[in-house]
């Protein structure tokens, strides 16, 4: 029996239907991602399932008994307390013992009384009986693998980390069904790897949309997207779903077609003359007007944005340069002793965990900071503009055109007037939508406002801070293919794996520590790089240890070696010439700057080989000198 059943489910709003009469079922152990433009109803639709929204018609059925927990892009007003009590009152009845018990902890570390005392030795019991040690341990890896302080006040927090405080009552609450909208914002990579583990090994059925690709095609198994007021559901993963997807939307381009050419001759029919009215059908008027109506209702799937970028002139060649940049916050290391040159058209990616310093490496480079010790050298005729993640440059009591027109109804955009209201409509804003204030705009389109108010300007180096959060997929992908092709200088700071992939030329990794590594590539190769690193350093280690082996006493006599060992052993020289000889040629392609230009998913392929080779050759050599050392 299914967890939870949607049947003929209508939602308006006093507009168009956000969902006309649309069914779903959730059974358990699926893992369903909902997919959909920004505006089809997403959000929504989690709301109605989780509860918290009631529709106008239709039915939701839900199982006896059944335990949702629910994460939403909006933080729920009136919570109080510090975190653990946020997170903690995702544990139901055990809840209150668990954060008094916390509580009672703390204040025994300045007060031990026997009130005190007596108190814990009670919730203590108390925790024994209702397998709190479990509870609180589970709590406490939550928090701290979340990276969230159990004692801050939810209240004073940012909006970024009441999400993640959120997240963990969420993940915590070991509900039948556990709701996620957009789960990964605000979180870095290391934690969104640890995330998508958690919940496949930890929860069996769980309803998410997200903006993450590769987060949806390591957890789906189901793929539901919301389209026109109607949901079409995949029994498939997300890679697969994208194929059926577009094979369906052909499909429609077709039949619509053929609609529209038997609506177009039926027309012409009914108003030929009088002889054709002497001999008409009745029925196939009937027919038209049926037709007719079918055209009227038929909603039109929303475009495609039409995203440009006005490009001033080229900057000087040097964009800027880090010589030895050392720089801290209360003595605590962001950058330490950072060289690195950026040339014009480098378009480079920056990841590191949260609180590492991505922003202030980015602000360090722009030379918005002075470093406390080193250089930045700054290039000549640049113009930047600068992706905030946090929105701050859009005014949430103004409405979109003010915010982008700034008291202007006329823009000039690539050298031609353009109106205002036309220019947002190339970003998917209405000209209704466009006199809405920010404040009641999604995520998604609160993205696509900020990149249409900073496109106005033209720009050379182009500064994206977290720039994919909440953008549709579509939009996603034409975001990508506008920085592929913009010919200034990028810099990236995203969580997104495949943005970063399909986008950078070169990474900074920043540890959290100070330091600062420069990788070729997106994140694929920043791994590939890391594990062929890796590989050598074990391969070291073990040929030390066989090293310190051989030069120990040995107890029995070296034995002479078989046939088949000494023809092993006379191969061996050749084929470790072969390795190191295709070794070198993969480090020439590499070196090659034309590689990149066309190389595409073939930089991962050519490092992983070069860390299989790596391996082949370090258990060649192993295998040489331990024959050398039987040979009598």
């Amino acid at each position: 029996m299914a967890l939870i059943s949607l049947r003929d489910i209508t939602l308006a709003f006093g507009g168009p239907p956000l969902f006309n009469g649309i069914n779903l079922q959730i059974e358990a152990g699926d893992r369903l991602c909902l997919m959909g433009r920004n505006g089809s109803g997403k959000s929504t639709l989690l709301k109605l399932i989780g509860g918290e929204q009631i529709p106008e018609g239709g039915e939701v059925q839900r199982l006896q008994g059944l335990k949702v927990a629910q994460l939403t892009q909006d933080v729920p007003q009136g919570l109080t307390g510090n975190v653990f009590d946020v997170v903690a009152s995702g544990m139901g009845t055990a809840a209150a013992v668990l954060a008094e018990y916390h509580h009672v902890s703390h204040e025994l570390a300045h007060d031990c009384s026997d009130k005190l005392l007596a108190r814990l030795e009670t919730l203590q019991k108390e925790l024994e009986e209702n397998d709190g040690w479990n509870l609180h341990q589970e709590v406490e890896r939550v928090l701290n693998r979340l990276d969230l302080d159990a004692e801050a006040e939810f209240a004073e927090l940012s909006g970024g980390t009441k999400r993640r405080v959120l997240l963990a009552r969420a993940l915590v609450s070991n509900p039948d069904i556990l709701i996620l909208d957009e789960p990964t914002n605000h979180l870095d990579i290391d934690t969104i790897l640890w995330l998508e583990e958690f919940l496949a090994k930890n929860v069996r059925t769980v309803l998410f949309v997200t903006h993450d690709r590769a987060f949806a095609r390591r957890l789906s198994n189901r793929i539901a997207e919301l389209d026109r007021g109607r949901i079409y559901a995949f029994s498939c993963g997300y890679d697969e779903f994208v194929e059926r997807r577009e094979a369906l939307l052909e499909a429609e381009i077709t039949r619509r077609a053929l609609f529209d050419k038997k609506l177009a001759q039926e027309e012409v029919w009914v108003r030929q003359g009088i002889k054709a009215r002497r001999t008409r059908n009745e029925g196939r008027v009937r027919a038209l007007k049926k037709l007719r109506e079918e055209s009227r209702q038929r909603r039109e799937r929303q475009g495609t944005a039409k995203i440009q970028l006005q490009v001033a002139d080229r900057s000087g060649a040097l964009v800027a340069e880090a010589i030895g940049v050392t720089f801290a916050y209360n003595d605590r290391p962001i950058v330490s002793g950072l060289s690195t040159t950026i040339m014009r058209g480098d378009r480079i990616g920056i990841i590191g965990p949260n609180g590492s310093g991505k922003t202030t490496l980015l602000r360090l480079l722009l030379g918005e900071l002075e470093p406390q010790q080193g250089e930045i050298k700054l290039g000549t005729r640049r113009e930047v503009i600068y992706f905030d993640q946090l929105r701050e440059q859009l005014d949430m009591d103004k409405s979109v055109q003010e915010n982008v027109g700034e008291g202007n109804d006329t823009l000039i955009i690539n050298g031609q007037p353009r109106h205002i209201i036309g220019y947002l409509q190339d970003f998917l804003f209405s000209p209704e939508r466009a006199r809405s204030p920010v404040s009641i705009l999604s995520g998604g389109e609160r993205n696509r406002l900020l990149l249409a108010k900073l496109f106005t300007k033209p720009s050379n180096i182009l500064v994206m801070d977290e720039p994919t959060n909440d953008l549709d997929a579509e939009t996603l992908d034409l975001l990508e293919d506008l920085l592929m092709e913009y010919p200034g200088t990028l810099l990236l700071v995203s969580h997104d794996r495949e943005f970063l992939n399909n986008v950078v030329s070169s990474t900074l990794v920043l540890s959290g520590d100070g330091s600062v590594r420069e990788f070729i590539g997106g994140y694929d190769d920043w791994l590939s790089q890391v594990a062929a690193e890796s590989a050598v350093a074990s391969g070291l280690q073990t040929a030390q240890k066989a090293v310190q082996e051989k030069g120990k006493p040995q107890k029995e006599k070296a034995r002479k070696l078989s046939f088949n060992d000494q023809r092993e052993l006379d191969a061996l020289p050749e084929l470790m010439a072969a390795i190191e000889k295709e070794q070198q040629e993969l480090h020439a392609r590499l070196a090659d700057p034309d590689f990149y230009k066309s190389a595409g998913g073939e930089v991962v392929t050519v490092n992983a080989r070069l860390a299989a080779l790596e391996q082949e050759l370090e258990a060649a050599f192993l295998r040489w000198d331990e024959l050398e050392s039987q040979k009598s």
